[in-house]
């Protein structure tokens, strides 16, 4: 069995994290995802979603942390997906590959029809925004 190895990123903006679903052209169509894509050969996680993202939404991120690992079978092939958490530098998110993009909060994550890879990853987003929103500035 081959592993493909995909990136995702966790953009997250004034406090809610983008979401995107796949159009009716894509494998698993309609289902939500955290945008990204392959890795490139000698490509970096990092770097590869700094391409990624720029060619599907248009934008400019900074990559942070690992936020978690999702997996799932796809025929023969395992596709082993990193979700990085990132910040919006510079842009406006377009679906220009995807069906729609929708800005959320940690509490919507929950509500969507999820791709098997993102599924596992969806609770370290979800904390991760809710640690985010609730900064040290930020009334208890």
């Amino acid at each position: 069995m081959s592993i493909l190895h995909v990136v995702g990123a966790a953009i997250v903006h004034a406090e809610r994290c983008l979401v995107a679903q796949r159009s009716h052209t894509m494998a698993l169509p309609l289902k939500w995802e955290f945008p990204g894509g392959k890795l490139e050969p000698n490509e970096t996680p990092q770097a590869a979603l700094v391409r990624e993202i720029r060619e599907e939404l248009g934008v400019t991120i900074c990559v942070g942390p690992l936020l978690g690992i999702g997996k799932a079978q796809a025929g023969r092939k395992l596709i082993a997906l990193d979700v990085y958490a990132a910040t919006l530098v510079a842009g406006t998110p377009v679906a220009r590959e995807h069906a729609q993009l929708r800005w959320v909060v940690a509490d919507e994550l929950s509500a969507f029809d999820w791709a098997e890879a993102d599924i596992p990853v969806i609770g370290a987003v979800r904390a991760w925004l809710l640690e985010q929103s609730s900064g040290p500035e930020a009334p208890k």
